[in-house]
């Protein structure tokens, strides 16, 4: 066997791996690409340098397009929304909520609106590969790692939903993906100072009767509004 021949078969189970993973990644885009409305329950993990901090469970829509809403049940009512231009942030017992562009936002949940998007995961990564180190919370799924594209984004594509994520190309992210059904069980985002968040995914609905009113913030009486950056899904003041 020629080396130039030895060193192809070497490289056919890598190419295998990667055009498996593209299929995975395919059938998760396909799975949700045609809803227009989506709902899940989920559980959220903060985590620093392997210690987690805060763990928050809620029910997450989504509506097309780029639209989100994050009711927190567990343990405090909070609420997170994004209605198309605005992210907020809406903390009922401390009466404030925190008001910002979406297209600004450097919140963790930005992965997130590739949801209420196109669904195209190449929109935030350059490449997608199986996690090997990686182990799934569920036998027979599979986590896939999206290899973040580290470019900042052009002026051109500032207005997109992810537009923050990956810009100094420091995060990394992780989908673990049901092979049967390609619905998204967990995402992982890992940066830079051991910061983690998490979320985990549950009964998910496809086009449930999500009315658009849902994705407005109406000002409650008494609250006030703060404007400022999101970081790790609680607000900073302004």
């Amino acid at each position: 066997m020629t080396p130039l021949l030895c060193a192809l078969v070497l490289m056919l189970p890598v190419d295998r791996a990667s055009v498996e993973a593209g299929k995975l990644a395919s059938r998760m885009e396909a799975r949700y690409r045609g809803a227009k409305t989506l709902q899940a329950t989920f559980l959220e993990r903060y985590a620093e340098n392997g210690t987690v901090l805060r763990s928050e469970a809620g029910t997450a829509y989504f509506r097309r397009p780029g639209k989100m809403r994050w009711e927190y049940e567990r343990p405090e009512k909070d609420l997170f929304l994004v209605d198309g231009k605005t992210a907020w942030f809406y903390v009922p017992s401390d009466h404030t909520v925190t008001r910002i562009p979406a297209k600004q936002s450097q919140d963790l949940r930005t992965p997130l609106a590739l949801l209420a998007g196109e669904m195209k995961i190449s929109r935030i990564c350059a490449r997608v590969e199986f996690a090997e180190g990686e182990k799934p919370s569920r036998e027979g799924d599979a986590v896939l790692r999206c290899r973040v594209r580290g470019e900042r984004k052009t002026a051109a594509s500032a207005d997109q939903p992810d537009s923050a994520l990956g810009a100094n190309g420091a995060d990394s992210i992780f989908f673990e993906v049901a092979r049967d059904s390609g619905e998204l069980m967990r995402l992982i985002v890992r940066q830079a100072g051991g910061v983690e968040v998490e979320f985990r995914f549950e009964n998910w609905r496809f086009d449930p009767p999500v009315p658009e009113t849902m994705f407005r913030f109406e000002l409650p009486a008494g609250v006030a509004i703060v404007n400022g950056e999101l970081a790790n899904g609680k607000p900073q003041g302004n």
